[in-house]
């Protein structure tokens, strides 16, 4: 991952509610999420949450896929492990660590 992309990443979670449909998301997994459920889990306007989902797509953080009349927003968890790879790489420089490396996801 490239510095920029890093840093593009991390700016779109420096905001707290941007960081919670995040997290929702993710937790949700693959299956995704339409704005309204989104909306309605996490109780935010739909005009609030677009704003976010934008912010969160751009940073190529969260994917949107239509599905007939619907939008699906899903984690991108290849971007996420991306991200997380990239603020580990340097642990310990180098040696062994006693901290367990990132939380990877493998079922998605």
């Amino acid at each position: 991952m490239e510095e920029q992309t890093a840093v593009t990443a991390l700016a779109a979670l420096a905001q707290g509610m941007r960081l919670r449909i995040f997290r929702t998301l993710v937790g949700v997994g693959p299956q995704g999420m339409t704005p309204g459920a989104l909306s309605a889990a996490l109780r935010v306007p739909s005009s609030t949450l677009s704003f976010h989902l934008k912010e969160l797509t751009w940073a190529g953080l969260v994917t949107q896929e239509r599905d007939g009349r619907n939008l699906i927003y899903r984690p991108a968890i290849a971007q996420m492990n991306a991200l997380l790879d990239y603020l580990t790489a340097h642990c310990c420089e180098g040696a062994a660590c006693a901290v367990p490396g990132p939380a990877t996801c493998t079922t998605c």
